[in-house]
């Protein structure tokens, strides 16, 4: 029985062999990433680990956390432009920078201060 005389299960440091090769759709990748799903979700999904997920497939990963941004902005844009006067106020100042500006002026301004060196 080979070179283990007492038959019990040796354990190996590293693997032998190739590394196993994923066959990870591009197009799911990019879909699961615009749905906001983490990078440990996503490599569970496909039986890979989330290293292998971020070196490879950075590109993707990336691109559909930009595609979730870009379908929640124009959400938002939709929901403003249909009467939702709240988001179009925060809208209006996230995007274009505008501000809410009051003005003070004083009814009774202060002509002169009067100092007591009495204490």
């Amino acid at each position: 029985m080979g070179d283990n005389p007492t038959n019990k299960p040796t354990k190996r440091k590293k693997p032998i062999g190739r590394p196993k090769k994923y066959h990870i759709d591009t197009d799911v990748v990019f879909k699961l990433a615009s749905y906001n799903l983490t990078n440990i979700e996503i490599a569970d999904i496909h039986g890979c680990s989330p290293d292998l997920l971020e070196k490879s497939y950075s590109e993707f990963l990336t691109k559909g956390r930009a595609e979730l941004k870009k379908r929640l902005r124009q959400a938002q844009l939709d929901l403003a432009l249909a009467g939702n006067a709240t988001l179009l106020i925060w809208l209006g100042k996230q995007i274009l920078g505008q501000t809410e500006k009051t003005e003070h002026s004083m009814v009774n301004p202060i002509k002169s201060i009067e100092f007591i060196d009495d204490l």
